[in-house]
């Protein structure tokens, strides 16, 4: 089979390995859609700069897959060739605390490891998953949905449920990358009255425009969230990653509202009693989503007949691996997607 990895450097390099068998427990996916993340731009593409949880171990890349099941191996209870499936890119012990409750992304075992990091993932012909990663795809949504909700979608909506959007609130985006869009996108579906978005790239405040995934868009100088928000929105949620950004959420949040970080990366400076105590600000700290709760908006999203890949941009075959991580890179459009057609 053939295999995208990434040495560094801005570099990507396709081999062909041995096609897997699956184990005890494990299935054998063929993957029809694996988008690129952020995440793996910053910690991976760019340079090996990931520790922990984002330490990279030379393997297949691709944490977002989606695909249909072609093997199953002994000690499979629910699944079978042809089921489409979504996989849950981490891979826990499912024995502690957090495993418990469905975040494997918080799994502290060293057993913990992630599909595109620590095991191989979804840039592939081929993807070997353990049956207990995977979640069925409702008829309802693409191959190409299920990449999205995969990590970016799931990791927004988990901040949104945490920050418990509803009618009553008005939605502040900053940073309208694929995960801005996916926060603007399921704010509409949660019943956000009106969302906001802070972009400074020309080119994604037109595309989250067009998207409809926000009312307006401010480009960082203040002037639309003094407009839109004059007191600041209900739940500000950070997608950027970056201080500035992290910023902005914050001190447009209104009184006894809620900010919500799930942007990875910045570093943020804040006078504590001014913006947060004297304010009675809630600030949430999200980290992806469990499996519980992808399966909740996987159903959802079909029940809203909302389909995230309208936030894809552009889409390569895994030939093409190579464009596909220096067009995400570039930073100027929505997700970016690798097919794999029969």
């Amino acid at each position: 089979m053939r295999g995208v990895y990434l040495p560094g450097g801005r570099q990507v390099a396709i081999e062909v390995t041995a096609d897997p068998q699956p184990g005890h427990g494990q299935v054998l996916l063929r993957p029809r859609a694996s988008t690129i993340c952020g995440s793996d731009l910053r910690a991976i593409y760019r340079e090996h700069v990931g520790e922990g949880a984002e330490a990279y171990q030379g393997v297949v890349a691709g944490h977002e897959p989606c695909g249909d099941v072609v093997a199953v191996g002994p000690g499979c209870l629910r699944s079978a060739p042809g089921d489409r499936v979504v996989v849950y890119h981490i891979s826990g012990c499912g024995l502690c605390d957090d495993c418990r409750r469905g975040y494997q992304v918080g799994c502290t075992s060293p057993a913990r490891r992630a599909y595109g990091w620590q095991r191989d993932g979804g840039h592939a012909d081929l993807l070997l998953a353990d049956e207990r990663d995977l979640l069925p795809l409702p008829a309802g949504l693409t191959h190409l949905d299920g990449a999205c909700v995969a990590c970016g979608f799931a990791t927004a909506y988990e901040g949104l449920c945490r920050a418990q959007v509803s009618g009553r609130d008005r939605v502040l985006v900053t940073g309208l990358g694929p995960v801005g869009l996916a926060a603007g996108l399921l704010s509409r579906a949660m019943g956000a009255r009106t969302v906001v978005g802070v972009e400074p790239v020309p080119q994604r405040r037109e595309f989250a425009l067009a998207l409809g995934a926000v009312d307006a868009v401010d480009g960082g100088d203040g002037a639309v969230l003094t407009a839109v928000l004059p007191e600041g929105a209900e739940v500000s949620i950070d997608c950027s990653g970056s201080g500035a950004g992290q910023a902005t959420a914050v001190q447009h949040t209104r009184r006894w509202g809620r900010t919500v970080l799930i942007g990875e990366g910045g570093q943020l400076r804040l006078d504590v009693s001014r913006d947060l105590i004297h304010r009675q600000l809630t600030v949430i700290g999200s980290w992806v989503s469990s499996t519980v709760r992808m399966a909740e908006l996987l159903d959802n999203l079909e029940r809203w007949q909302l389909h995230p890949e309208q936030i894809v941009s552009d889409t390569f075959s895994l030939d093409e691996a190579t464009e596909a991580y220096r067009v995400a890179d570039a930073g100027l459009g929505g997700k970016v997607g690798l097919l794999m057609p029969d």
